[in-house]
């Protein structure tokens, strides 16, 4: 499967450098399972950087790691190193790529934002923690919302980790 990058478009009203915090930032995802031509739908799941699982044989290890029930292979998503990028206010109503993916087995088919994000002032560069962009009106004063306001898209990106040339 590769590579799949989450690109998102959103409207920023005063802010600017919207980014997850942290390293253990939880990425919450609706992941399908590939099996074959087949995509059965799984159900939402949550990952992070922070999570390690070794893979079978000691090939390594990746964000999330499951078993097919069906054939019994092991099938993984491992969020990318240094790919984490903000939305910034030059983004503004422009998809961009914030994360990628390397799938085996899993892929991600919708992205449910929830808290844990934070961006700055454009003006002011003051800090907003914790920001929850599944809420309508969120705790800095609906600067973001839900809906029209952000959207996404999943790319197969062709990308090379060690590389900087991006061709989305």
């Amino acid at each position: 499967m590769g590579k799949i990058a989450l690109q998102l478009r959103a409207t920023l009203e005063n802010i600017t450098n919207l980014r997850p915090l942290g390293e253990d930032f939880r990425w919450y995802l609706k992941i399908s399972l590939v099996i074959s031509l087949l995509r059965l739908v799984v159900k939402m799941e949550s990952v992070s950087k922070k999570d390690s699982v070794a893979l079978k044989g000691g090939r390594g290890s990746a964000s999330m790691v499951q078993k097919c029930k069906l054939c019994a292979r092991e099938n993984s998503i491992e969020i990318l190193s240094g790919t984490i990028k903000p939305y910034n206010a030059e983004d503004n109503e422009k998809f961009k790529t914030i994360v990628e993916f390397e799938c085996r087995g899993l892929e991600p088919v919708d992205f449910q934002p929830q808290a844990g994000f934070a961006a700055e002032g454009v003006e002011s560069g003051t800090v907003f923690n914790d920001i929850n962009l599944q809420e309508k009106v969120n705790a800095t004063g609906n600067l973001l919302s839900r809906g029209r306001h952000l959207t996404q898209e999943w790319r197969r990106s062709n990308r090379h980790p060690q590389s900087n040339n991006r061709r989305d």
